[in-house]
């Protein structure tokens, strides 16, 4: 009979050296950090009311009433607006419009000036091309050039020469909501209005408001 061998068989201990993955991960964030593109801050724009007491109510009302529109921001999303500036003694010239492009959107892009022209959708057309040659492929301009083109023509300097812009003044009530003032402006970003002002409500206005039932 066989001799039973009970010798075991030795086993081997595994180790993985993790050492050189380090370095490569290493390696690879300090490539990305360098080569990287940071995203630069964006800031909006405002344009505040004055409060110089000295300053007279001319020159604090220099915007032609043609040429504006007036926002009032009220509560339960509800917006208001009027079509250059606000006649105290007439509570019909406050009309109720809606949120988005067939509301606010519409009526500032539709709006035409005494001069006969629709100054925002004629800004947001050329905007729309100033965009198409940025994004073409054999595009050599740069972000500051785009901007500063931008910058111009929200100013009214079209290709096609110098035009009068709107002046939107909104007017937000104590009982309007935060969402509400960031759509305001949301909406001024999108038509591309460079003139607009964020006014406290006078008594005047709440006057006016109350006669419309407006709260």
């Amino acid at each position: 009979m066989a001799k039973k061998n009970n010798s075991k068989q030795k086993k081997m201990s595994v180790r993985v050296d993790f050492t050189p993955m380090v370095d490569m991960m290493m390696l690879l964030i300090t490539f990305f950090m360098l080569c990287t593109s940071l995203s630069k801050p964006q800031a909006m724009q405002l344009s505040m009311p004055s409060n110089d007491e000295n300053m007279s109510k001319e020159d604090k009302s220099v915007t032609k009433a043609s040429q504006t529109i007036t926002l009032y921001l009220a509560s339960d999303d509800k917006l208001y607006y009027v079509e250059g500036l606000p006649d105290y003694e007439n509570p019909d010239c406050i009309k109720e419009t809606t949120w988005g492009k067939d509301g606010v959107r519409s009526i500032l892009i539709h709006h035409t000036i005494e001069l006969g022209y629709n100054p925002v959708a004629m800004i947001m057309q050329a905007k729309k091309e100033l965009d198409a040659k940025k994004q073409a492929i054999n595009s050599t301009m740069t972000d500051e050039q785009y901007q500063k083109q931008l910058d111009a023509i929200r100013k009214g300097e079209l290709p096609t020469g110098k035009i009068e812009t709107m002046t939107i003044i909104i007017k937000p009530l104590d009982s309007c909501s935060y969402k509400n003032m960031v759509e305001a402006l949301d909406e001024m970003q999108i038509c591309s209005i460079s003139k607009y002002v964020i006014d406290k409500i006078n008594p005047q206005d709440l006057e006016l408001l109350g006669k419309k039932g407006i709260k």
